[in-house]
């Protein structure tokens, strides 16, 4: 990336470019980047294909000022940092769900090498709201819950006492990613291919999301939803809530 790109990136998010990268800046640009980019699978539905390189997911959240799902956010996150100095290795982990986790390259997320070890995840939807600390094994109070890391080899990762997912500890590049990727976004099998949605942060620390035709907004325990209707109200929301700008709207297909 280069120092335009890198400026654009930080506009897209609202955050301004750090003086060093500390820990406190990366504070700050994960939870920026949690309120501005949305995490969503409409391409899927759009039939716009999921190209995994760097040029591709920096193209869509910053030139097209889109979201994605996980390879793609926290693909882009990963340059974003690793541009701004720290270091960054990507890592996979099987997804908890059904009673078991899922299969490796379920979800990728980011360890960021300070002088502790972070485990950084702009891309799972609800998940914390600030970076989470790898080495340490007691709880770890966040606005999004109460994390607890466990484990010597793979690291299990659970929120309010309930697993999320299980990380595997060796670093992977962007490109490892793209079997499981074309997976998500084709089988009937896949999570994704099943359903819409659209969901970030908002500034109270809530979320809005948009699945389908509902609207929905969570605040602390307070939880409202709306059924949109009609098309002209639901690419409106998408304007409105997260800056998604469709031509049409995206419905799930049968496969």
């Amino acid at each position: 990336m280069d120092d335009s790109l890198v400026d654009a990136y930080l506009a897209r998010i609202g955050a301004q470019r750090p003086d060093r990268p500390d820990e406190e800046a990366l504070r700050r640009l994960h939870r920026a980047h949690l309120g501005a980019v949305p995490f969503e699978n409409l391409s899927i539905h759009l039939g716009e294909p999921i190209t995994l390189d760097e040029t591709a997911v920096l193209d869509k959240v910053v030139g097209r000022r889109r979201g994605g799902f996980c390879y793609e956010l926290n693909g882009a996150f990963a340059a974003l940092l690793s541009a701004l100095g720290y270091r960054v290795t990507m890592h996979s982990a099987r997804v908890y769900g059904d009673g078991r986790y899922g299969p490796p390259f379920d979800h990728l997320l980011l360890r960021v090498e300070l002088d502790e070890r972070w485990l950084a995840d702009v891309g799972f939807g609800r998940f914390s709201h600030a970076p989470l600390r790898w080495d340490d094994r007691a709880p770890q109070a966040d606005p999004g819950g109460m994390f607890l890391l466990t484990g010597d080899g793979d690291l299990d990762v659970f929120l309010d006492g309930e697993p999320q997912y299980r990380v595997d500890p060796r670093p992977y590049e962007l490109a490892d990613f793209v079997p499981t990727c074309w997976w998500q976004q084709t089988s009937p099998l896949s999570h994704f291919t099943g359903m819409l949605t659209c969901s970030r942060l908002t500034g109270d620390g809530g979320r809005v999301t948009l699945s389908g035709t509902r609207l929905i907004r969570t605040d602390g325990t307070a939880r409202t939803e709306e059924d949109l209707g009609e098309d002209a109200a639901v690419l409106a929301a998408y304007r409105e809530h997260f800056g998604v700008i469709l031509d049409r709207v995206p419905r799930v297909a049968s496969l």
